[in-house]
């Protein structure tokens, strides 16, 4: 007879364990096991039926775990580091007490250490996997390299989060990826084409650093840790694709040596050219050393793998439009003031081919100054600037973030020093629900973009017509040649045959017919009316709730919409300035 199993020792109540019961088989503290919880991408599973999970036990909440997750984890090599540093940290502790300070320091030398590569290449198999997921680990690590230097951000690997970020605008830069752009009080959007993947991160603004209460910093470092890890290996294989030196170098410069001097004045001087040559480097003005130069792009040929050519074209047009938005500011020179600021205006003028300075005294790196006279363009944020130079445009920081959007070079004169911007609107709204609200600055927009097209459309179609009709004259030029030598021989049947019908139509009795109004719009609205509740019979009985439950939140959206045009006709008349009334003269 097979021994029968007791209650909560299969299903759901084997396959989960807590998180003390966790701890307890990997015989790691709370510390430790959520670092390796996250360092490997373990996290709590929300079982189906909470009462099984727990054994029975559903008066509280517990955290539950996979016990397969468990399982991988117990063979994980780094846990014995975890180990060796408890070790290291009780000899240490042991060494100070008793002020022991010679074998202090040589466990300072020998302290354990661990690397994250091999969790980096199991958890990422492939580049593209990596690449996919880029975003939390470039906000992180751009949050991260604004923090001050403090016990729990510790200065190195600020200076590495710092290094690795640079490294990567360096090669959005050089490969021509950033395709939009967004300022709000979070910070700035950028959204970048990374290998036919598409990769959105923030940037913080830089203001002055205050410590939040609620966060967990050193929680937060052992993300950073991994991050960190995982952006070196992306950044050193996107260099190598483009042909770039990693470490990046600037181009025309000799690369330094890490090796120090024989003596310590060359060593100093060695170090002193290592910092100027990075601060350079983190300006991100200047083009990088390459160590394969860019051969000439060939023009392919254009064979179409599909049958659908409407997709075919609005992929070519797309293509189109990318190619002129990687070459926007192409042959411009901007000028940056104080007031600005110059880390994302530089990454986005860098990214759409311009050329971006400042002046020497507000940061290293400048290339030229505010007197060149090939200098297009004056970026500044001020109500007025004295000595302005003629032939240059004094523009507001928007018009860049607006340009790149757009994808073209918009009016200056609508983003002149003193002027009111317009609205600047989100790019990465692309797709809206029924029933959300739109602007009215976007849809005067999406108006004067159908405007451009039907009217490039109708010039198409004019040339087209010219065409046709050029070719009809000639045929017909051609027909009437031909038709002279027979004309003669057909010109007695023709009016005999006019004759006759002359007298057909005097006996029949012609009658002026009245014209019956059809009215176009309501005839299609009535049909769709008919088609959309045709639909609606036509939903199975068991997708029923969940399509009244659809139909519900549209009917909410629409309403909350509404509100919004009510409250924004309402700003909108507040805020608008009356014309004067003219007085009258007195008598």
């Amino acid at each position: 007879m097979v021994p029968r199993k007791k209650k909560y020792e299969t299903g759901e109540a084997a396959a989960f364990l807590t998180r003390k019961q966790a701890m307890a088989k990997l015989q790691l503290n709370l510390k430790d096991f959520r670092r390796l919880c996250i360092l490997k991408g373990v996290f709590p599973r929300e079982p189906k039926n909470r009462r099984r999970a727990q054994k029975g036990n559903a008066s509280t909440v517990k955290t539950l775990y996979l016990e397969k997750d468990i399982r991988f984890l117990l063979h994980e090599p780094i846990v014995w580091k975890f180990r060796d540093f408890k070790v290291f940290l009780k000899k240490l502790k042991k060494a100070q007490e008793k002020k022991n300070w010679g074998q202090a320091k040589r466990l300072q030398s020998n302290k354990p250490k661990y690397s994250l590569d091999h969790i980096v290449r199991e958890r990422y198999p492939t580049f593209v996997d990596a690449i996919r997921d880029l975003e939390d680990c470039l906000c992180l690590c751009f949050l991260y390299s604004t923090f001050p230097r403090t016990n729990k951000t510790p200065v190195e690997m600020v200076e590495l989060c710092r290094r690795l970020t640079v490294e990567f605008m360096h090669y959005v830069i050089e490969a021509r990826a950033l395709r939009k752009v967004f300022c709000s009080i979070k910070g700035y959007y950028f959204q970048a084409d990374v290998k036919g993947q598409t990769v959105t991160w923030i940037v913080p603004h830089n203001f002055g650093y205050r410590a939040p209460a609620q966060v967990d910093m050193r929680l937060m470092s052992v993300f950073t840790e991994f991050y960190t890890t995982m952006l070196g290996f992306v950044n050193f294989r996107l260099f190598n694709s483009m042909n770039l030196t990693y470490p990046p170098k600037l181009q025309g410069l000799q690369m330094t040596g890490t090796s120090q001097g024989k003596n310590k004045g060359e060593g100093e001087g060695e170090g002193s050219t290592r910092v100027q040559e990075e601060e350079r480097v983190f300006a991100l003005n200047q083009s990088l050393h390459r160590t394969v130069l860019p051969e000439e792009t060939v023009e392919m040929d254009n064979i179409p793998i599909t049958d659908d050519n409407a997709s075919m074209e609005a992929a070519r047009k797309e293509a189109e439009a990318v190619e002129a938005q990687t070459k926007l500011f192409k042959g411009l020179k901007f000028f940056l003031g104080r007031e600005v600021p110059r880390e994302p205006l530089v990454f986005m003028i860098r990214s759409m081919g311009g050329e971006v300075s400042w002046d020497a005294t507000v940061a290293p790196g400048s290339t030229y100054q505010e007197s060149d006279e090939r200098i297009t363009h004056h970026i500044a944020d001020r109500n007025q600037i004295p000595d302005k130079k003629l032939g240059r445009f004094y523009v507001q920081p928007q018009w860049i973030f607006d340009s790149i959007n757009r994808r073209s070079k918009l009016n200056e004169k609508h983003y002149a020093i003193g002027e009111t911007l317009p609205p600047h609107l989100s790019p990465f709204i692309a797709d809206r629900r029924v029933g959300d609200y739109v602007p009215p600055e976007e849809k005067n927009l999406a108006e004067q973009d159908n405007a451009e097209k039907q009217d490039n459309e109708a010039d198409e179609g004019e040339d087209e017509e010219e065409n046709e009709e050029e070719s009809e004259e000639d045929e017909e030029e051609g027909g009437e040649e031909s038709g002279e030598e027979v004309g003669g021989e057909e010109s007695g049947e023709e009016e005999e045959e006019e004759s006759g019908e002359e007298k057909e139509n005097e006996a029949e009795e012609v009658k002026v017919g009245t014209k019956e109004k059809v009215d176009r719009k309501a005839e299609k609205q009535l049909q769709e009316t008919e088609e959309y509740r045709l639909r609606e019979m036509m939903v199975p009985r068991k997708h029923r709730g969940l399509y009244k439950s659809m139909m519900k939140n549209r009917k909410r959206r629409i309403n909350e919409s509404k509100n919004l045009e009510r409250k924004r006709e309402k700003w909108d008349k507040d805020n608008t300035p009356q014309p004067k009334k003219a007085k009258k003269a007195k008598l």
